[in-house]
């Protein structure tokens, strides 16, 4: 039961229930028994946060924020929306969820990396190169070379 806002009854009879937010919640009409006034109520499912383990050993809750702002980086002055950032994103937060509860950074950054691959080279190599620490020249080398012997060459255009 859920208390009256008027009268703070807890007796209650549901009027109307309906799918709200794209089907993410139902809302409820109710009407109070005890003073007979009117009122909305919201149920949601309560997600379960995923969690992420870091390198240094810590635990944090997986933040899509945080994924958004380097693929952002890795894409700046690059031909890639806003919204396929975001999609991005969700993506990979999804794929994340169905693997389990905990995930290790490492596993971000891979799912990250797999779908930034089907954007845009350039953001892959961006996104890698702080993902994979590169060091020196060499390592960028090697990730193109890597890159352009899975990936169809491109149409000339004349």
């Amino acid at each position: 039961m859920v208390r009256c806002p008027w009268c703070s009854a807890d007796d209650d009879r549901v009027v109307d229930s309906r799918m709200a937010d794209e089907g993410e919640a139902i809302r409820r009409r109710r009407e109070c028994q005890g003073c007979g006034q009117r009122f909305t109520t919201f149920e949601r499912v309560e997600e379960v946060p995923l969690w992420v383990a870091k390198r240094s050993g810590g635990r944090e809750p997986f933040n899509r924020a945080k994924v958004i702002q380097g693929v952002r980086a890795a894409c700046k002055n690059r031909p890639v929306s806003p919204e396929a950032v975001h999609a991005l994103a969700a993506e990979v937060e999804d794929a994340l969820r169905e693997l389990q509860r905990e995930v290790s950074s490492q596993e971000v950054g891979v799912a990250v990396l797999e779908r930034l691959r089907a954007i845009d080279d350039v953001a892959y190599v961006r996104f890698a190169s702080v993902y994979k620490g590169f060091s020196d020249l060499g390592d960028f080398q090697r990730e193109v070379g890597a890159l352009s012997k899975t990936t169809e060459p491109k149409a000339r255009t004349t």
